[in-house]
């Protein structure tokens, strides 16, 4: 039996802000939506270091238990990440999902269509609950509650761990795995292929990048490095996040878009005065101003939550805004 390991794993910094984080259990299972949300506490940029890695090795992109062996033909699985739930509802037999994370019955951090989580039993992830559903195999985030993996353990249930992938390849190789563990093989091939084929005819007409950034509320901005950064790229875009001097993840006030806008900001506030009202900063009058100079275009929140199936929703939305606004003049 394969042993996977990641040598990948989320970069524990000490919190500047105190109370940015109050349940590591929640942050272990709503991974970058928990970020998305940090504002609130006063803490986004923060929270955000929290869950991306700083630097990106030689990784491995499952990790497993160290006691229990995995089983050969799971039937009875239990996932506690929204990300993995949107990786499961691709991979494994549905018969053979005992239950998903709760987060993906609640249409603000779903990464799948909330009908099609609605069919399946929804679990908080805790070791009681869990070990209530009689599980084989439980796939979780890079971080789980100490208390949990020990109670695993204890009674022989195996647990994976999956990374935040940093590239499309990193995804691709985490589906690839994952569909051998929970052991249909072929159902990662096709999904890789198609995730591929996104990709391919994404691909702009012209070797012209057009300078974009894509704006979080509260103006968190992904740099280089980051798998957001290579969807850029591969889709007709220079990410201009580094001529601010930000890092991988990092806050970008608005004087500062302001002073040197990029062509096209890409927002969840782009869609309608409904979705624009989530962040007063895009509504700011300065930019109303500079509309002639800057596009503000949609992109769902979401797209940024998952790696995996969500690519090519994120690489279909990203080259049809590039293909509206047409070459760089």
């Amino acid at each position: 039996m394969k042993r996977y390991s990641s040598s990948v794993q989320p970069v524990a910094r000490p919190l500047p802000v105190s109370g940015c984080v109050t349940d590591m259990k929640q942050a272990a299972a709503r991974s970058s939506y928990l970020v998305m949300r940090a504002m609130a506490g006063g803490c986004l940029a923060a929270a955000a270091l929290m869950f991306w890695p700083s630097t990106l090795a030689d990784a491995e992109v499952i990790a497993r238990g160290a006691k229990v062996a995995l089983p050969e033909q799971p039937k009875r699985i239990v996932s506690i990440n929204p990300c993995a739930d949107a990786l499961l509802m691709q991979l494994a037999e549905a018969r053979n999902i005992r239950a998903i994370s709760h987060y993906s019955h609640d249409k603000r951090a779903t990464s799948i269509p909330l009908t099609q989580a609605l069919k399946f039993k929804a679990t908080s992830g805790t070791a009681e609950e869990i070990i209530a559903m009689r599980p084989d195999l439980v796939v979780a985030s890079s971080i789980v509650a100490p208390q949990t993996e020990r109670a695993l353990d204890r009674l022989g249930i195996a647990l994976i761990k999956l990374s935040i992938p940093q590239s499309v390849a990193e995804s691709q190789q985490q589906i690839a795995e994952l569909a051998t563990i929970v052991g249909s093989p072929d159902r990662g091939m096709q999904l890789n292929q198609r995730i591929s084929a996104a990709f391919e005819k994404a691909k702009p007409q012209d070797n012209r990048p057009v300078p974009a950034l894509i704006w979080r509320s509260g103006g968190l901005v992904p740099g280089g490095g980051t798998l957001p950064d290579e969807l850029l790229r591969r889709t007709g875009f220079e990410n201009r996040s580094h001529t601010y001097g930000l890092k991988q993840w990092d806050i970008l006030p608005l004087e500062h878009l302001v002073a040197r806008p990029p062509r096209l900001l890409f927002s969840d506030a782009g869609g309608g005065k409904e979705a624009r009202s989530r962040d007063r900063m895009l509504s700011h009058p300065v930019l109303k101003r500079l509309s002639h100079r800057i596009t503000i275009s949609d992109y769902p929140a979401r797209l940024l939550n998952c790696a995996g199936p969500t690519l090519i929703e994120a690489v279909a939305v990203l080259s049809a805004a590039r293909r509206k606004l047409g070459p760089p003049s």
